[in-house]
């Protein structure tokens, strides 16, 4: 059983259920023919605060194999202090280890307007807690879409949240690192 613990990005906001990252997923599973259930239990606007309180639950009750973290751009965004953001996904790789479930941290990075340091600190912290906690690592979900030509044609008029049509190449930057988790 895999759980994927997020914010909006995996939450579907703003989009057609069934159409995230995380359904695409499902459905990828189904066609590799991997018989391994899906739990989203990703809120829209969830911090790392958020998710550590939440996840002692999550793990009693679904008994996850794998666990799927994706959270720390509303960390960022509210300016929270980076070593909290740390601490907190240290915490939550850690509480899913001793559960007996591999680990994915799926990294975020934020617009440059932060500031140089605060830009690079951030985007670094999720391979810092990755290679200290032996977890695996997606550097940054958004890669090819926040990063592409022209990405404002992939996000919602909020220009924060990705359109359905970028979902797929979420996926394909979570796949590579699950599926070697898989095996």
């Amino acid at each position: 059983m895999i759980l994927v613990v997020g914010d909006s990005l995996s939450a579907e906001y703003g989009l057609k259920r069934g159409s995230g990252w995380v359904a695409l997923l499902e459905q990828k599973l189904a066609r590799e023919k991997i018989p391994a259930r899906v739990v989203n239990a990703s809120i829209s606007g969830d911090t790392t605060a958020g998710g550590r309180s939440r996840l002692g639950p999550l793990l009693a009750q679904h008994k996850p194999t794998h666990v799927l973290i994706e959270l720390g751009a509303n960390d960022a965004l509210r300016g929270l202090p980076l070593s909290m953001t740390e601490d907190n996904l240290a915490r939550m790789t850690q509480s899913a280890k001793q559960a007996g479930a591999k680990v994915l941290l799926l990294g975020m990075q934020v617009p440059p307007n932060y500031g140089t340091d605060y830009t690079n600190r951030f985007g670094a912290l999720f391979g810092k807690v990755a290679k200290e906690n032996q977890a695996g690592l997606v550097p940054f979900l958004l890669h090819g879409v926040a990063d592409a030509p022209e990405p404002l044609k992939l996000f919602q008029a909020d220009r924060i949240h990705p359109k359905a049509e970028a979902h797929p190449a979420i996926l394909d930057n979570v796949w590579p690192e699950l599926k070697k988790q898989l095996k």
